[in-house]
């Protein structure tokens, strides 16, 4: 029966005073701690004595064990296949034709082994197998397997005995089944089966089946004990540092496995021998009873944060505390808020245990220093100096800083924790004496533009002020810059940053998307209605895209406010350009135009007037009839009845409709409209309109005069009628590569049978399915005629011959160079002919052509032009200055490879001079101090461009390759601008020089230049000009509407008023800045004078918005705010999940309901803020809340009460410690070790004899004489 002593401070001080006497049964005197020997705690190995050739009497110890000897990579089995055990025994097939070696070679692929086969006289075969031991087992698997008869065999073992012949992850299956080439079936554990099927040879089936009951035999000698003992009981079983139960395994030959402490099991497990699991359960039974009937238990109420020192690392202490008393002590979990420490153990002991247990718990102190979280780096010091000189000094003190917290933590032994934290309480008052910070918030989107081009904005602010800024990073998504330094400089350095800002705040660009066909409809002529809008909107910038671009995008830029009204007014007029530029067409015969357009232009400016509409008539001069109205749909067409009303006045115009096949229409219509244009002049100038081609429809309406009218339907009616005739059509098939003979160079060939038949030969388009099928369209004797010429030319074609011709060898060159491109092109032209020049090398002029007649033919005629070129051809110099050549080649080479095309040339760029471009270049000689007459003129061949090819065509050429060199001007733009005009992240003269093709440089901002170099073609560069300056007008009227929007005013409002004014995630200021086109900048934390508001923007804007923030003002001034306390169990109920519930009632009753913080002193308080009556009503409401929720908690609470377990901190039943905390060990202590001896005296003549003295030999130790 254990017994509770309960020890407080002061009980345990008269205790180690000797003050308090206490009579124990049983109590023995208390002895040291014992140290054990070396030989104790370093036991030699046992001498090996079964090694066969060892030497008699020679230790076996851990130095003199011989080294195992490296075992080959490489090993080679041989082994027999008997002829009756042979699968294939065809011996007429044997070798490389057989089935045997046709297997063996499969598996030499997939294993990797190399094999060999042979035959012996007896039929028999013999197999030798070579590579790594893992090959050529899998090997041996394989050729047993599929060259071998199989044989089949059952074993049966007991149930429980499977799984050890599978072993871990299968890998004994594995290993029995490669080392005995067979296959083992092992039955499923759901499957009741006792045997084992095994599947191979005879002799591996016997070594398997004699492996499976070896194993059998061995598992029915096992045995598994488990012993169910109090957890409290095992430290004593596994002793100090495990080494009871060590010892306990090595005995018995039993392996025992007790629950770690962090586990929560009494089980212990025994496995092994039955004759070794009996023995060891019998002395684990008699350590248990012993430690139960023998052992009592203390409590100690010790700190939380001082448990680790207790534990030490991974447990060592307790362990030491184990060892050094033979007392267990007890360590309450981790997640547990209990300080009670367990002592258990006999009574004599627990004073000792009790002592170190207190000595180890105050050896440790942790200590904590206040200091702002943004001191924290100054405390380090660059590069930890600072903090690096403390722990110099006081190596055992740990020092630990946490981003954002305002404490820095101290651990380490109890005088150097106090030396320390006073060092550093040192550095942090010297530091808030002369240091100061801000922070304020600046939208990320302005980041780069404080930080400047390489950071210059940003280095001049850190330089003049002497202040560090700290601006986060991009993926941060933070957009707060904190700013630390000297207090006059970061106070200097934030209102900078801050009208930064501001100014580039008020700016908006804003994208409108109007189609190109109204631009200059809005721009008007030379401007005049693009003016009057910016000077209704001054403010912005309103930019149109050039022609070039074909873009719809009209970018404005300026105020918010300004901009979207812009927007809107720009979106109007394009609706009312739409609107009004509907445009009608209608055609008017000629004669009628003077009457339409009337006296002195009356008729017609009466019809433009009362419709509203733009009437263009064609010229006096023109052929056209057709006449174009334009303006809103209803009044266009009500101007063309009144034309037409004129036109049928004058004269007597019919209409009618005739009926022609849709698929006749176009050719009805001729080439570009010439066949009806010619009936149309023919009839007196009728009008003929065709249906569009997607109607289908066959009617066509021609309109004049009535006998004109029928006459014209006549000319149609035939002209159909001979169009149906001609529309005789056949198809010839033809292989794709004939195609292009037949064709010929430029058409020629297929010009000229169209020629002489007066037939339509069409072939078909690269996207027609069917290829080989050529068309003949016309009159049925021109088809049959054309379709007869072009099978005699696929005849020929089909008819393969052989000829040669003369070409010169240096000409050979240029037929096979560039893989052949000039032979592939003639193939592809000549119907495939193969053309074939004479190997590198060979001495011979003669090339062969292999195809159809007419194409060899062709194509020689074709070779022999292009040697006459080669014959003919010149080569011209231009001289271009070599910084010049990437840029008339163009983006890889685009520019010289169309120009090549064009004017069919070769150009050749000299071989770069890397000592030209770097500068350089040695000077040109000097006689006498003038230049030399021989260096002045003579041009580097690293400018030199070569251009080969005909002369008319290389003159060509060189012209346009001396209009490709770039030119540089440049452009006076005051160096403020230069920042504007780059943009953010260059953006905006990447965009320029996309836009002009040119290369756009600007000076540095240290250089102070005013001077941009513009470099490209001429005329780029022009236009790259223009745009710069129109692009510097921008910028100055921006400056000047920067000035106007600057205008502040200020506003005193209560600080307490602040947030409300802010609203929740700032939507109320955002709402009033928004509708005020204002910034409104609130007080900082630091500043003298909370109450003051400042508004910044136009001044109308900026009244406007100070009336609303009043206005605001004064009705948060009627609001009351009440406390009401509701029970803090209830709170998350009320709040809801995510908040939703306490919003629901905010929004119900119309007021703000404040919850107290975590840690606050009155968890119970809730603030009610509103109008008196909403506040009273949602008081109302939440006490009954309260009421509600509380019956829920009370029931919650008593049901867990019943459910929750027994505390493990009762006695006998408490929990070993799980702590890797930090503690200072007691050092690992030996008696009698090799390093405690003397050392040997090197003068001794006894330690050290001389050859021949007659000194006895005395015995001593290796490590030398024993200390007395």
């Amino acid at each position: 029966m254990s017994s509770v002593a309960v020890l407080t401070q002061e009980s345990f001080a008269q205790h180690r005073s000797g003050l308090q006497d206490q009579e124990m049964t049983g109590c023995e005197p208390e002895d040291e701690a014992y140290i054990p020997t070396y030989l104790e705690a370093f036991p030699p190995l046992p001498e090996n004595k079964g090694v066969v050739g060892d030497r008699c009497g020679e230790p076996a110890g851990a130095w003199s064990s011989k080294i195992r000897p490296i075992k080959a990579s490489v090993i080679t089995q041989v082994f027999n296949v008997a002829l009756e055990e042979r699968r294939y025994r065809d011996n007429s097939q044997f070798g490389d034709g057989g089935e045997e070696a046709k297997v063996c070679l499969d598996i030499m692929q997939r294993t990797g082994a190399h094999i060999e086969l042979s035959l012996a006289k007896d039929q028999g075969l013999s197999i030798m197998v070579t590579g790594k031991l893992d090959s050529v087992r899998k090997a041996r698997k394989e050729i047993v397997s599929r060259l071998q008869t199989q044989a089949s065999t059952m074993v049966a073992i007991p149930k429980e005995h499977h799984r050890f012949v599978v072993g871990k992850n299968g890998e004994k299956l594995q290993e029995l089944e490669l080392k005995t080439a067979t296959k083992i079936a092992i039955p499923r554990p759901d499957d009741a089966s006792l045997n084992i099927r095994i599947t191979g040879t005879k002799e591996g089936i016997e070594k398997v089946r004699h492996e499976i009951l070896l194993i059998s035999a061995e598992q029915d000698k096992r045995a598994v004990e488990r012993l169910s003992l109090e957890k409290v009981f095992h430290p004593f079983i596994s002793g100090a540092h495990n080494r009871l139960v060590q010892e306990l395994s090595q005995e018995t030959g039993a392996r025992i496995s007790i629950p770690p402490p962090s586990l929560h099991k009494d089980d212990i497990v025994i496995t092994g021998e039955k004759e070794a699991v009996a023995l060891a359960v019998g002395r684990i039974r008699a350590i248990y009873e012993e430690k139960k009937r023998r052992t009592t238990t203390i409590s100690v109420e010790v700190k939380k944060s001082q448990h680790k020192y207790i534990v030490g690392p991974k447990g060592n202490t307790l362990h030491d505390i184990m060892e050094n008393t033979g007392v267990s002590v007890e360590m309450p979990p981790l997640d547990s808020s209990s300080e009670t420490i367990i002592l258990r153990g006999e009574p004599d002991k627990l004073g000792p245990a009790l002592t170190q247990v207190y000595a180890k718990a105050k050896s440790m102190k942790v200590a904590e220093v206040s200091a702002p979280a943004w001191l924290h780096r100054f405390i380090i010091g660059k590069k930890g100096q600072n903090i690096g000189r403390i722990t110099q000094q006081l190596p055992r003190v740990h020092i630990e800083f946490t981003d954002g917290e305002e404490q820095i933590c101290l651990e380490g032994p109890t005088e150097e924790v106090d030396q320390a934290q006073l060092q550093i309480q040192d550095i942090i008052s010297d530091l808030l004496v002369r240091m100061d910070y801000t922070e304020l918030k600046i939208d990320q989107r302005f980041h780069p533009h404080l930080i400047g081009k390489n950071g210059a904005n940003i280095n001049r602010i850190k330089e003049q002020y002497k202040v560090s800024v700290r601006i986060p990073q991009e993926a941060d998504g933070s957009g707060l810059i904190r700013i630390e330094g000297d207090p006059e400089g970061v106070q200097l350095a934030r209102r900078e940053l801050m009208e930064m800002a501001q100014r580039m705040e008020n700016e908006c660009i804003k994208e409108v998307r109007v189609e190109q066909k109204y631009h200059r409809n809005i721009i008007g002529q030379k401007g005049e209605k693009v003016k009057e809008v910016r000077d209704k909107f001054p403010e912005v910038m309103i930019n149109f895209p050039d022609l070039a671009q074909k873009s719809d995008i009209v970018q404005l830029r300026g105020p918010k406010n300004e901009v979207e009204k812009c927007a809107a007014f720009l979106a109007k007029l394009v609706l009312e350009l739409i609107e009004n530029n509907f445009s009608l067409s209608l055609t008017i015969f000629k004669q009628f135009h003077k009457n339409i357009i009337g006296k002195g232009g009356a008729n017609i400016k009466k019809i433009r007037e009362e419709t509203s509409t733009k009437i263009d008539l064609p010229t006096e001069n023109s052929n056209s009839e057709t006449v174009v109205i334009t303006g809103r749909r209803n009044n266009c067409e009500a101007a063309r009845d009144r034309i037409l009303a004129i036109q049928r006045e004058l004269s007597n115009i019919q209409e009618s409709e005739v009926t022609i096949p849709a698929q006749l229409h176009n050719s009805l219509i001729g080439s570009k409209g010439c066949l009806v244009r010619a009936i149309m002049e023919d009839c007196g100038g009728v009008h003929i309109h065709f249906p569009s081609e997607c109607s289908g429809s066959d009617r066509v309406t021609v309109r004049g005069p009535a006998g004109e009218v029928e006459r014209a339907k006549r000319q149609l009616l035939q002209l159909a009628e001979e169009k149906q005739v001609n529309n005789f059509m056949v198809e010839l098939h033809a292989k794709t590569e004939y195609h292009r003979f037949l064709i010929g160079r430029g058409g020629i060939n297929i010009r000229r049978v169209r020629d002489r038949t007066g037939a339509r030969i069409i072939f078909p388009s690269p996207d027609e399915p069917e290829q080989e099928f050529i068309t003949i369209v016309g009159r049925e004797e021109a088809v049959r005629l054309a379709q007869k010429e072009l099978e005699t030319l696929l005849k020929n074609l089909n008819e393969v011959v052989e000829d040669c011709m003369e070409v010169e060898t240096r000409h050979h060159r240029h037929f096979v160079c560039r893989r052949g491109q000039v032979l592939r092109e003639l193939a592809e032209e000549y119907g495939g002919v193969a053309v074939s020049f004479p190997r590198t090398g060979t001495k011979s002029d003669r090339i062969t052509l292999k195809g159809a007649r007419d194409c060899v033919d062709a194509a020689k005629r074709r070779i022999q032009e292009i040697i006459e070129d080669l014959d003919a051809q010149v080569s011209v110099e231009v001289e271009v200055p070599q910084r010049f050549h990437r840029a008339v080649m163009g983006p890889k080479g685009c520019r010289i490879q169309q120009l090549t095309r064009e004017h069919d040339v070769q150009i050749k760029f000299p071989e770069r001079d890397d000592n030209s471009l770097s500068g350089q270049e040695a000077p040109p000689p000097h006689v006498n101090g003038d230049p030399s007459p021989e260096a002045e003129g003579i041009p580097h061949r690293c400018d030199i461009i070569t251009i080969s090819g005909r002369a008319e065509k290389c003159e060509l050429a060189k012209g346009a390759l001396l209009a490709l060199v770039p030119v540089t001007e440049d452009v006076e733009v005051s160096n403020d601008l230069h920042r504007y005009i780059i943009g953010p992240k260059g953006a905006g003269i990447k965009k320029m020089m996309e836009e002009y093709e040119v290369n756009i440089w600007v000076p540095q901002p240290e250089q102070q230049s005013d001077v941009i170099k513009v470099t490209g073609q001429e005329a780029n560069v022009e236009r790259a000009k223009l745009g710069l300056l129109e692009k510097v007008q921008q910028l100055q009227a921006e400056q000047e509407d920067r000035a106007l929007r600057s205008f502040k005013v200020s506003i005193s409002v209560d600080p307490k008023y602040h947030p409300k004014i802010i609203g929740r995630k700032g939507a109320v200021i955002s709402q009033i800045r928004k509708d005020h086109d204002v910034t409104v900048q609130f007080p900082d934390k630091g500043d003298e004078q909370q109450d003051v508001i400042v508004i910044s923007g136009y001044e109308r804007n900026t009244a406007e918005a100070r009336t609303a923030i009043e206005q605001l003002v004064s009705a948060l001034q009627e609001l009351v705010s009440h406390d009401v306390h509701l029970d803090p169990r209830t709170h998350a109920r009320i709040i809801g999940a995510r908040g939703k519930a306490v919003r629901k009632t905010m929004e119900e009753f119309k007021v703000e309901i404040r919850f107290p913080q975590p840690g606050s002193e009155d968890p119970g308080r809730v603030t009610v803020t509103g109008l008196p009556e909403c506040v009273d009503n949602a008081i109302d409401h939440l006490l009954k809340l309260e009421e509600e929720y509380m019956l829920s908690v009370t029931e919650t609470e008593t049901m867990a009460a019943y459910m929750k377990p027994p505390s493990r901190c009762r006695v006998g039943d408490g929990e070993g410690p799980e702590d890797n905390g930090r503690g200072v060990a007691k050092g690992f202590v030996v008696r009698d070790a090799p390093w405690n001896d003397k050392a040997p005296d090197m003068s001794s003549a006894e330690d050290f004899p001389r050859f021949g003295a007659g000194v006895a030999p005395k015995q001593i130790s290796a490590w030398g004489p024993k200390k007395l």
